[in-house]
């Protein structure tokens, strides 16, 4: 998969260095995204398990849709944060620390008598994701050859569309056999693994560019950075305002029982790593049409759900569009802020994590209100106009006649 060339890495000067061959740089790319795919399943785990935390704690769906929100906005403050306050510590020591506080948290939560142990431990979960995502997202071109980067940066990516076509089904699945909390202690498990895997394989990694606040002030002076922002809020809200709640509609709407709902959920994650990577291959190349199609697919889906998802095929097929449109999302939305600061990888990643997040707790919390006001089906209608909404700022943005993505 990678070729002869030299990789390298940095000291705390800045200075490169050759240092490690290919062969060892892929088994750390593979540690970082496992070690994504085990914070994005954490995070998003229980969006499978909802109705059964909130039955086992006597809450409303809102009210358990807080585990969703509780970790976005944490991660948002997290991201700059941390990431700023850590700004000389070596990279892979911080990667470790993070996943010991993730495993922690999950063992938290799988042990909590009273449900507000748990928004403790999604607390925690959220100051992880802030942290890892911005200094893991950043690390591809330190751990393999140039030409390497983009698959690298595809791959560690890849961990978003797999924690839901791998993670939250066998969540949902492990949680129907014996119990939300023996899922949680699967993943506090899952997460140790990494832990293990992260001491083995991923080399020193010295900071260097060390982020600071001014950085990050200075970034959204960029209408490529402001662009990117107003994208990345609008289409997060309008899906994790109705994603959160897809097992509710699941089960109110289309009627169908826990054991479907996990099929369901594997499809949906199917066709996001699909997205994932068709999004990567085509964002560098048509920015504006990568984005504007993949809202177009979550709007579609989502207004379309209440009026054909009430049959289980009506449902899947529309999942599936969902599935695909959201997969392109996330490395679409790194790749504008990426490309607003090419120099500073580690900020871009930082803005990337901190609008991404908030947005996830925002959508999570709207979400939560209308359900409980209202229906899922309503989340649905709402979170698609939202979605559609993308279109026309992609679509204003394109009849500007404003450049990608290197506008000041």
């Amino acid at each position: 998969m990678a070729s002869s060339t030299t990789a390298t890495t940095y000291d705390s000067g800045g200075a490169v260095s050759p240092h490690r061959s290919p062969v060892t740089g892929w088994p750390a790319v593979v540690a970082v995204m496992l070690g994504v795919f085990s914070i994005v399943t954490t995070e998003i785990l229980p969006i499978g398990l909802l109705t059964g935390i909130g039955a086992d704690f006597t809450v409303s769906d809102g009210t358990a849709g807080l585990m969703m929100t509780m970790p976005g906005f944490l991660a948002a403050i997290a991201a700059p944060v941390v990431t700023v306050a850590t700004a000389r510590i070596d990279r892979r020591l911080m990667l470790c620390v993070f996943m010991v506080l993730l495993a922690g948290a999950n063992f938290l939560a799988a042990a909590a008598p009273d449900y507000w142990l748990v928004l403790v431990s999604r607390v925690v979960v959220g100051i992880v994701i802030g942290g890892f995502w911005s200094i893991g997202a950043s690390l591809a071109e330190r751990l393999v050859p140039a030409e390497s980067v983009g698959r690298a940066t595809a791959v560690i990516f890849s961990a978003v569309p797999l924690g839901s076509v791998l993670g939250v089904p066998a969540g949902t699945f492990i949680g129907d056999l014996a119990g939300w909390r023996t899922a949680f202690v699967a993943m506090g498990g899952l997460t140790v693994a990494v832990l293990i895997l992260l001491l083995l394989v991923m080399p020193p990694l010295p900071p260097r560019r060390a982020t600071r606040l001014t950085v990050l002030r200075g970034m959204l002076d960029s209408v490529a950075t402001r662009f990117a922002l107003l994208l990345t809020v609008l289409v997060v809200l309008a899906h994790f305002g109705t994603y959160t709640y897809v097992t509710p509609f699941l089960e109110q709407v289309t009627e169908v029982g826990s054991g479907l709902i996990t099929v369901f959920l594997l499809v949906y994650g199917a066709a996001g790593i699909l997205g994932n990577f068709l999004g990567g291959s085509l964002v560098a190349r048509h920015p504006r049409a990568t984005f504007g199609t993949a809202a177009g697919m979550i709007a579609a889906a989502t207004l379309l759900l209440p009026v054909l998802g009430h049959r289980k095929a009506g449902a899947v097929a529309l999942l599936v569009v969902w599935g695909v449109g959201y997969g392109a999302v996330p490395v679409s939305s790194q790749a504008w802020f990426a490309k607003a600061a090419p120099a500073t990888p580690e900020a871009a990643s930082v803005m990337f994590t901190a609008s991404f997040q908030a947005t996830i707790s925002l959508g999570a919390l709207a979400g939560g209100l209308v359900v409980d006001g209202s229906s899922p089906s309503t989340v649905m209608i709402l979170g698609g106009t939202t979605a559609a909404l993308v279109i026309v700022v992609v679509w204003a943005h394109h009849a500007r006649r404003l450049t990608w993505p290197d506008d000041t």
